[in-house]
């Protein structure tokens, strides 16, 4: 049995150390994705010292199994487990994890450091073509490409697009080596659209090279992520007017519910954590009108208290803050265009009707991962959807699919041994960013492709199809 795996980030790695783990003989398992991510991913390959992880180093195990694998690995003590460590340690973890299942493994597990640029059907299975020109068969494969890639900002003027004054990618590396905003002067004036975690992570790298100019961070709600507690909060258990509006699918009493739990709680933070284990089954049964309100009117709310950052980041920011040399802004850019001496954007607040128009020496892009199908400029799912092997989610969440995991065509039908891994499944499950989950969701998915049934059914499906060709 082939399984191929598109993508060698944390949801790739992770499927494939669950197979080469349980995995016997026969199983031919191949990980593909750009040479330097193998098992670091864009999220930990690109960081950079100053970015921490937004998790506890205790609860960042790879495996369901031992969420305190990490933690081990490291050889923390005690105090230490609590501490929010940098994403390059984390890195560091993976790709040592993946090797060492490579080494011990009994199936065929290989790295293939190109980048898959499409997929056909073929007799019953699949051909995978990747960017070096060459192509190979495979009984199974699995999209895990995490996120897709940004969408372009809109208002961006053409000239402005491609001038070094506006980092579309802040991580993006030159021909020499260097960074993008390594060569953001230090003294410039500097607007960051996007008030989230991708920010956070732009206004560290410029603490940290030691820029003294002024930043404005621009997003529609102007929400900054809350910090995490210095100790962890004491878990708390729902009060069952919670689990009823869970169990009933019922996006307003649940809002209702949760509004009115909040002050009576010593922490906030304890019910939100309490819900975790819920929301992907209230997400399944949420209607769609409902899921689209809460896109539409409480997604940056509870983006901003699910995702949370390290305390230590949240002080820095407070500190810039208060010092008048951070801005947090809640509106819309308009426009921006290169002027002759800056770059001119023109703004409007949010509650405003009036727009503003101000000049700033660089422009940034810090708005985070992208899911939306429909738009994006991935060339594997581009192609995938315009041949009908993938159906964009309606909300711009990713892919549709089948609880199994399978990626469903565009007549609404589970493309049989095509199945997705990680955010693209965010339409059907929502919460499928974070490590509990998509730790969770590889060990289903390397148990399912095991299989005896799955195993049969790869192995029939191209046997049927070349007897069909000699008949």
């Amino acid at each position: 049995m082939r399984i191929s795996i598109i993508g060698a980030g944390f949801s790739g790695c992770a499927l494939a150390t669950e197979l080469a783990r349980v995995a016997g003989r026969g199983i031919d398992v191949r990980l593909i994705g750009a040479r330097d991510s193998h098992g670091r991913g864009v999220a930990y390959g690109e960081a950079r010292p100053e970015h921490l992880l937004n998790v506890r180093a205790r609860d960042l195990g790879a495996t369901a199994d031992h969420p305190g694998e990490f933690a081990d690995w490291l050889n923390l003590t005690e105090r230490a487990r609590h501490s929010f460590l940098p994403r390059l340690v984390y890195g560091e973890y993976l790709h040592s994890r993946l090797q060492t299942a490579t080494q011990l493994s009994l199936a065929a597990l290989s790295h293939v450091g190109q980048e898959a640029i499409a997929i056909e059907r073929e007799a019953g299975a699949f051909r995978v073509y990747l960017a070096d020109g060459s192509d190979f068969a495979s009984d199974v494969v699995v999209l895990a490409v995490g996120a897709l890639p940004p969408q372009p900002l809109s208002g961006v003027g053409p000239r402005l697009a491609v001038d070094p004054a506006y980092l579309g990618w802040p991580w993006q590396n030159g021909l020499d080596g260097s960074g993008a905003i390594d060569r953001v002067p230090t003294q410039a004036r500097v607007l960051v659209i996007g008030t989230g975690l991708t920010m956070v992570d732009v206004v560290a790298t410029l603490q940290r090279r030691g820029h003294r100019g002024p930043i404005t961070a621009l997003s529609r709600h102007g929400l900054l992520p809350q910090p995490h507690a210095e100790l962890p909060s004491a878990p708390t258990a729902l009060p069952p007017t919670v689990l009823q509006a869970l169990h009933a699918h019922d996006l307003r009493q649940l809002v209702r519910t949760l509004r009115s739990l909040t002050p009576i709680v010593p922490d906030w933070r304890s019910p939100v954590d309490a819900l975790r284990p819920h929301l992907q089954a209230f997400w399944r049964g949420l209607p769609e009108a409902q899921r689209a309100t809460f896109l539409r009117h409480l997604r940056s709310y509870w983006e901003v208290l699910r995702h949370r950052l390290a305390p230590s980041l949240s002080n820095e920011l407070e500190a810039l803050r208060e010092r008048g040399r951070l801005r947090i802004r809640a509106g819309r850019m308009l426009r921006a265009r290169r002027g002759a001496d800056a770059v001119e954007v023109s703004i409007r607040d949010r509650g405003f009707s009036h727009v503003s128009n101000e000049s700033f020496d660089v422009l940034i892009r810090a708005t985070g991962f992208d899911t939306d199908l429909e738009r994006t400029t991935h060339p594997l799912m581009a192609h995938l959807r315009e041949a009908g092997l993938v159906t964009a989610d309606g909300h711009g969440l990713g892919v549709k699919a089948s609880p199994r995991f399978e990626a469903l065509d565009r007549h609404g039908v589970p493309v049989r041994g095509l199945y997705c891994l990680g955010p693209l499944l965010r339409g059907q499950l929502w919460e499928i960013t974070a490590v509990p989950e998509l730790r969770v969701a590889a060990k289903q998915l390397a148990a399912q492709l095991l299989a005896p049934a799955e195993r049969a059914q790869a192995f029939a499906e191209p046997a049927r199809a070349i007897i069909g060709r000699t008949q």
